[in-house]
Parts: structure tokens; sequence; C-alpha cells
């Protein structure tokens, strides 16, 4: 499956975004999809999951309640939208995507897309 992320962008504090997740080659409702995100000098942080088994969503502490993952199978596509931004939210996100329901490693990678929260 190939993965094309997008929708990122330069937002001011308080704003919001919405990337998109579209995928190709692929049965996209059989995958777990992922949203990753990685600031300058920063590991890469796993953000938020939809697990394509159980349909449960799991968010990182720091954006619980402001971002919310969605998936649209028709349309091949996975949703991050994001509120409340704040400048520590600034990084690449990619999203990616494997066949385990609970991935420990993933197999397909979009390309990133950065987004950038003024203060």
């Amino acid at each position: 499956v190939q993965l094309q992320a997008s929708g990122g962008g330069l937002v001011q504090a308080g704003g919001s975004r919405r990337l998109s997740c579209a995928a190709s080659g692929g049965e996209f409702s059989s995958y777990t999809v992922a949203w990753f995100r990685q600031a300058p000098g920063e590991e890469r942080e796993l953000v938020s999951r939809i697990s394509w088994r159980t349909g449960n969503i799991w968010y990182t502490n720091s954006v619980k309640g402001r971002f919310t993952l969605s998936r649209d199978n028709p349309k091949n596509t996975v949703y991050l939208q994001m509120n409340s931004l704040k400048p520590e939210d600034t990084a690449v996100y990619y999203c990616a995507a494997d066949l385990a329901a609970l991935p420990k490693n993933y197999n397909y990678w979009g390309q990133g897309t950065q987004v950038t929260v003024s203060s």
C-alpha cells in the first residue's frame, strides 16, 4: 500500500489543522493506521493509532482532547483533526500503516507533512 500525507502548513497557536493520509494499492480498512511526528532534534513519536481489528483509537497523552483520528474506509483515507494547537505540536507528521493489529514496527510510510505552530 502507498500512503500520501497532506494538510500540513503554518497555523497560529490555538488554531486547527486537519491532516489526511490517503492510501492506494491496498484494502485500507485491513490496516492499522497511525500518525507519528518528529520535531527537530527529537525522536519520532507515536501520536495516534487506529487498529483495524478493534477500531480502537489510541492517543498519546499530550494530544488527548485536542486531536481526533478518524477513518473513511470508502475513501481509503485517515484523518487527524488537530485543534487547540500549541507551538510544541510543531513537527513533521507522518502516517504509517501495517497489517498487524498492534504493530511494533510499521511497514508502510507516507512522506511526511510539516506542521508549524506559531506562538
